[in-house]
């Protein structure tokens, strides 16, 4: 997905509550760049501005601070991107996928979803990460999401397969959810974040990362 694919899918995102001007579309998809590339603290509206071709007034007009500019930005993310990312259709492609018959199953079927979406999503992503540990409404976004549609699932699942002895009881099961998260998470962070130029055997990692997670559950 490239910078065009992602404003559109923004532009769709507020068009239930707004419509964006040409001018805010572009403001929009410069800011999207420029913070991506440099972060939101080490970023100007004048860059913003000359990038989007617009005078940096026009971006005051529309957004009182940078930090509207951000949230605008990350909002959407949260609620359009990350709902997926840890919500409804997470859950529905996920947890509600019937060809999981087994634990191993159900931890491919995560980490492919999962690693889908950041291949094509790598740019927003890196913005909520560069910006989550800064900014407590972010924060809250993304607690009220996975709090509220997707732990009650991971619940779920781990107490099934504990049940059918493929996770051991002996570990809680909030535990279980960390160990497996984190794992999945930073391999996946790892692989489009912080080495993405590395030459990778995705095949290969993936399989061995949930080895690594089914046998440490056991």
């Amino acid at each position: 997905m490239n910078e065009k694919d992602l404003l559109e899918e923004l532009i769709k995102v507020s068009e239930e509550d707004s419509s964006l001007t040409p001018k805010q579309a572009k403001i929009l998809q410069a800011a999207i760049e420029t913070f991506a590339e440099k972060g939101y603290a080490s970023t100007s509206t004048s860059e913003i501005a000359n990038k989007a071709g617009v005078a940096e007034g026009t971006i005051f007009r529309h957004y009182k601070t940078k930090k509207d500019l951000l949230l605008s930005i990350v909002s959407p993310v949260v609620t359009k991107f990350a709902i997926p990312f840890f919500a409804d259709r997470f859950v529905q492609d996920v947890f509600e996928n019937k060809t999981n018959e087994s634990y191993e199953e159900l931890l491919r079927t995560l980490l492919m979803n999962r690693f889908e979406f950041v291949n094509r999503n790598t740019t927003l992503l890196r913005i909520l990460l560069q910006e989550v540990s800064l900014h407590k409404e972010i924060q809250e976004l993304f607690q009220k999401n996975f709090l509220e549609k997707v732990y009650p699932k991971f619940v779920e699942v781990i107490e099934e397969y504990q049940n059918k002895g493929e996770i051991s009881k002996d570990i809680r099961v909030d535990t279980a959810i960390r160990l497996m998260m984190t794992t999945l998470i930073g391999f996946i962070i790892t692989r489009f974040i912080i080495m993405p130029d590395v030459e990778w055997d995705d095949e290969y990692e993936i399989e061995q990362t949930i080895t690594f997670i089914r046998k440490g559950l056991r």
